[in-house]
Formats: C-alpha cells, sequence, structure tokens
C-alpha cells in the first residue's frame, strides 16, 4: 500500500470519503458500505466534523458518529487510517486555538477513539494570525490528540507561509494536502500547488475525484439522473466533458473496466497523489471505485486523458 510522506501510515489507494454518511446513506446503509470497503483491504477512512450539518436536522457530527460506532462494533480501529477535519462545524467555526482545542474533543468522542491519524485544516481561516492556527495544531500532535496534520483548500501562498512557520519554529508539518482535484477540474491544482506538494514531499489526496459523479459517466446527454449531485455533474456536460467521456470510454473498453475507474486510475497516476478521495453511498456503488487498487494506464492512456481533458 501506498505511504503518506514523513509518516508511517499506509494507506489503501481509495480513500473512502464519509461525507455522505448521516446525508444519502443512513447508518445501516454507511455501515455496510464501511464493511465491503474494509473486507476489500481499504482502511482509508476521510470526514470531517462539519458533514453533515447542511442536512435538515442535522447538526454537524453525523458521519464522524456512524464511524466511531462502527468502529467501535467491529473493534477495527487501530487497523483503520482516520481523516478528519476542523473549521466548518456549525459550534466550531474558524481556526482559532479554542476554537481547534474544542472541536478536536468532540470529533474524539464522535469517533471513539483518543487520537485521529490526519487533522485536515478544512479551509483557511484569514481571522485568525496563521502562527496560532499553526502552533495550536503542533499543540495537538505533542498531546497524542493528533498523530499527523494535513490541510485542505489552502492556496500555495498560505502553504508556504504555514510551512515557514513550522520550519522556523521547529513544529510539526504539513504532510497532506486534500484539494478539489480530478479529470475536469484540473487548473486550481496544477501549477503553484502541485509544484508546491513536489518540492516539500506533500502527499496529496483529491477531493471530488469523480466531479459530483460526471466521471463516473452516468450523467450524459439526455440522462440528467435524480440524485442529490445531479445538477452538479451536469455542469460539466459540456464540450470538454463530452471528450473527456468519450476519452474515458475508450480506455476502459480496453481494460474491460467501468468509466469511474479510469478516471480514478488517471488520477493516481499523477505526482504527488496517493490516494484519490471518493464516496458510495451503497455497497453497488463500490466495485468501481476499489477498482483503483488493480488498474494501471499506460504512459499513452493517461497522455490520451491528459490531452482529453486541456
Amino acid at each position: 500500500m501506498p505511504r503518506i510522506n514523513n509518516t508511517d501510515l499506509e494507506v489503501f489507494p481509495l480513500a473512502l470519503g464519509g461525507n455522505v454518511f448521516g446525508w444519502t446513506a443512513d447508518e445501516e446503509q454507511s455501515f455496510a458500505v464501511l464493511d465491503a470497503y474494509a473486507q476489500a483491504g481499504g482502511n482509508f477512512i476521510d470526514t470531517a466534523d462539519s458533514y453533515s450539518a447542511w442536512v435538515p436536522g442535522n447538526s454537524g457530527g453525523e458521519s464522524e458518529t456512524i464511524i466511531g460506532r462502527w468502529m467501535a462494533a467491529r473493534g477495527n480501529r487501530d487497523q483503520m487510517v482516520v481523516a478528519t477535519k476542523v473549521s466548518q462545524h456549525p459550534e466550531a467555526k474558524g481556526l482559532s486555538r479554542p476554537t481547534i482545542r474544542r472541536a478536536i474533543d468532540a470529533s474524539l468522542r464522535r469517533l471513539q477513539t483518543d487520537h485521529v491519524d490526519l487533522y485536515y485544516a478544512h479551509f483557511d481561516d484569514p481571522d485568525t494570525p496563521l502562527e496560532e492556527t499553526v502552533s495550536a495544531f503542533g499543540e495537538l500532535v505533542r498531546e497524542g490528540k493528533v498523530r499527523y496534520i494535513a490541510a485542505s483548500n489552502y492556496t500555495a501562498e498560505r502553504l508556504a507561509e504555514w510551512l515557514k512557520i513550522t520550519d522556523a519554529g521547529g513544529l510539526p508539518r504539513i504532510v497532506a494536502l486534500q484539494p478539489h482535484y480530478n479529470l475536469v477540474e484540473r487548473d486550481r491544482f496544477e501549477g503553484s500547488i502541485a509544484g508546491l506538494a513536489a518540492r516539500e514531499g506533500l502527499s496529496v489526496v483529491p477531493y471530488y475525484a469523480l466531479a459530483s459523479g460526471f466521471l463516473t459517466g452516468k450523467y450524459r446527454d439526455g440522462a440528467a439522473g435524480d440524485s442529490p449531485r445531479a445538477s452538479g455533474a451536469a455542469a460539466y456536460l459540456d464540450e470538454r466533458g463530452r471528450r473527456v467521456l468519450a476519452a474515458l470510454d475508450e480506455v476502459a473498453a480496453a481494460h474491460d473496466t467501468a468509466v469511474a475507474t479510469v478516471a480514478l486510475a488517471w488520477l493516481a497516476a499523477q505526482p504527488t497523489v496517493v490516494a484519490p478521495l471518493a464516496s458510495a453511498r451503497t455497497v453497488e456503488q463500490l466495485p468501481d471505485l476499489l477498482g483503483v487498487a488493480q488498474l494501471r494506464l499506460t504512459d499513452a492512456e493517461i497522455q490520451r486523458l491528459t490531452r482529453a481533458s486541456e
């Protein structure tokens, strides 16, 4: 299994997204998905304290609670690499020291564990001095509540500033990034952020790896679908999107595999990417995601997909 750089965390080549747990998947469905993922060798579970506060009747933390109950029921906490995030919970907004400390304790209670393996700053907080945020994360590592630190949705400039602070103060460094990145969303990651990740040895775990489902091939002309993500996927159905789907179809046919598997394999083949992140609402959706662990694209196929998505 690949290893997150500068850590002892060996992770399955697909990170399982927990954003659907407590949203489009109830606890029973979530347990079934988690069971199937673990049975296939999966060990890398990604969530956030805010999942899924946007659902009417939810308050945030539902996903962590389900994952915590599942690990307790299965007795497998030590076999799992658990990543969660801070800054967006309705009762723990931002990245001030008091907020981070309050949020980690709440996350640990919900996850029924004494530590998280990877703790992300979910979104930048421009209202809090970065030095305060960085030192607060460092305190959690020293106290054993967090093993390693990561960041999501940060600019290259702010990431560079974060790393400068840690290096100057001898504080624990960021080891991983979670950017929005996939075959039809390349601009915001490729370039300065990708370059920084390569220079600094940061492992990348891209979210929206399937572009809200568009890269599964389900959302084509005349097939809008009725899932909560259908409208987001439909936004990619332009000339470029159709070109990408055609290339995915071609490569998938050559390997007798699913379009989604090929899209994830392209992402997994990119420099610095350690594991794409994708979620499954049902067990039936998992095989196409898990296939990324076995599929290896040729250089020509990677180039074909890259050209189609430009």
